[in-house]
């Protein structure tokens, strides 16, 4: 963590190494000692720290200088930080100007020059103004800063990134928090939403993909060819990977968000193999991806496949970016899609109260607030129990009549037990209402035919799914929903399809095209959890190596 800065300012170049050096001998062990010969200088270097996320404990400026005096400066530099202690340094000529200054501007102290020795006539008084700041002093956040106004669609998409790949950062709505102004004056900013990053540079408006590259994720291939490329890192694709990296096979995973899919979404997990306690889907995600990686596989983020081609026993993927990768095989484990529902208001306010899906640092923010979450499987009621921490109430909103045939009965009996949270069966929302972001929302009861008016804040769906398949529509064999069909299920018949150009049967988990398998949700007529996930993108591997032993 960075140390608190004190800033000298003096433009005599003598009196400014006596400074420094004398603020060196007695602080350095605690603060980082700035010295700049100019008040342009200082307040260049003060915006810089601003930007960095760095935070200043004392100003001790020169009263005297050109252009600026010191009065001037701080008066300059005290937006940015308005708790840093004060102090001129004066010379008798001057003992009226600090007095005024202390008057009319705040002025913590005056010191006059020179302040020999130290001891008696620099340290005790310093001394004393740095206990006072380090007595209310609280180490500034040091990770990313994320500058918008909260119900912004845009700054949604941000933080919602930044959240599902588990990057700490801290959200400065510019509606809202006091420091946003500050800080986009010190950062330049050009538009919002905007990034600051740690290293003290700025993205504004960035692209996903910029902000996955700023912040470590590997974005582009290291190689053009790979023995296997899985589209989607989900619970099947991060299987795959694992299982085929420690296999020996050069291995590409390619997520278009975040690893861990609906999955990485999570709250808790309570019935995975092996996590008596249960384990968020976003630590899960954390695990698999550093096992992967581990062992040998490229993770790429913030990358879409948009398209496969088959040539001959080479299959080249083409990515959002416009390149192209080519492999011996490949495995779809793409999962689900989000989609949207047609409800009024859903649109306009996405983002803005809004949301599919949701994750912890959404359920901090809605702190003392009624929440709706939407959808009776377990993805939703996991959702609720994390909301039920911090929201005031949790309306869960159900199309069925019940919970009991769509959702597992541990989550059922929290749900039950959990004070803060209300389960509204054969219910659904037909509108939502607001200004600037949801503020009311009229639920429609059909069992009753009654509708009702609800305040609420913040409505997070998961219902709606479907199989992310639209780049494979010319590629596999898809089922009239869009999943794609496998193994026994491409049988016309009785019999393999008349296009599948091979003497022997698809393997289990191989699709219309040989050499392409699927592996998870996105595969027809298969259990949707994450432990089915797991199990068929670990034994996928098994039916590639068999493939690739055979070309």
């Amino acid at each position: 963590m960075a140390r608190p800065t004190i800033v000298a300012v003096d433009d005599d170049p003598q009196v400014l190494a006596a400074v420094r050096g004398d603020l060196r001998a007695q602080y350095a062990g605690e603060y980082r000692i700035v010295a700049a010969d100019s008040g342009a200088a200082a307040l260049e270097a003060v915006r810089e720290l601003k930007t960095r996320g760095e935070e200043v404990a004392l100003f001790l400026v020169d009263q005297r200088m050109p252009q600026m005096t010191g009065t001037e400066f701080l008066l300059e530099a005290r937006p940015h930080f308005p708790r840093a202690k004060e102090v001129l340094l004066t010379a008798y000529a001057d003992t009226e100007a600090a007095i005024q200054s202390i008057n009319e501007v705040g002025l913590d102290y005056y010191l006059m020059k020179p302040w020999d020795p130290p001891e008696e006539a620099l340290y005790p008084v310093l001394d004393d103004l740095l206990a006072d700041w380090q007595a209310t002093y609280r180490a500034p956040f040091q990770g990313i800063r994320v500058i918008g106004p909260r119900w912004s669609a845009e700054t949604h998409d941000l933080t919602d990134f930044l959240a599902r790949n588990q990057v700490p950062y801290r959200l400065v709505d510019t509606e809202a928090d006091p420091e946003a102004e500050s800080l986009i004056e010190a950062a330049a900013v050009e538009a919002l939403p905007a990034v600051l990053l740690p290293d003290g540079s700025t993205l504004s408006r960035p692209a996903i993909r910029d902000i996955a590259e700023k912040v470590g994720l590997q974005v582009e291939a290291t190689a053009p060819f790979y023995d296997l490329i899985i589209v989607g890192a989900g619970p099947a694709g991060l299987a795959a990977a694992v299982y085929g990296a420690s296999e020996g096979m050069r291995v590409a995973a390619i997520e278009r968000q975040a690893t861990g899919g609906q999955a990485g979404q999570s709250a808790r997990i309570e019935n995975y193999l092996g996590f008596p306690t249960g384990i968020s889907g976003g630590d899960l995600a954390r695990r698999a991806t550093t096992q992967a990686k581990r062992l040998g596989a490229e993770i790429l983020t913030a990358v879409e496949v948009v398209g496969i081609n088959v040539d001959d026993q080479t299959k080249v993927v083409k990515l959002s970016d416009g390149s192209e990768l080519a492999c011996k095989a490949v495995v779809i484990a793409s999962g689900m899609t989000v989609r949207k529902l047609e409800i009024p208001g859903y649109e306009r306010f996405t983002g803005a109260g809004v949301y599919y899906g949701a994750s912890v640092a959404e359920g901090a923010a809605y702190r003392d607030q009624d929440v709706f979450v939407v959808g009776g499987a377990n993805s939703a009621g996991q959702a609720a129990m994390m909301f039920s921490r911090f929201a005031g109430t949790v309306s869960l909103i159900v199309r069925g009549p019940d919970l009991e045939s769509t959702m597992s009965r541990y989550l059922i009996d929290q749900i039950g037990a959990t004070e803060n949270i209300e389960v509204m069966t054969s219910s659904k929302i037909k509108e939502v209402e607001g200004a600037q972001h949801v503020e009311r929302a009229v639920v429609f009861d059909s069992s009753s035919g009654a509708e009702h008016q609800r305040s609420v804040s913040g409505i997070f769906i998961f219902i709606g799914a479907v199989p992310h398949t639209a780049f494979l529509e010319d590629v596999v064999a898809l089922n009239d929903r869009g999943f794609v069909l496998t193994g026994p299920d491409l049988l016309v018949e009785g019999r393999n399809r008349p296009d599948w150009p091979l003497d022997r049967d698809p393997y289990l988990q191989e699709t219309s095209v040989p050499g392409i398998f699927a592996a998870g949700d996105v595969r027809h007529g298969v259990v949707r959890r994450v432990a089915s996930a797991v199990g068929q993108g670990s034994i996928c591997i098994s039916m590639v190596h068999k493939y690739l032993e055979s070309v």
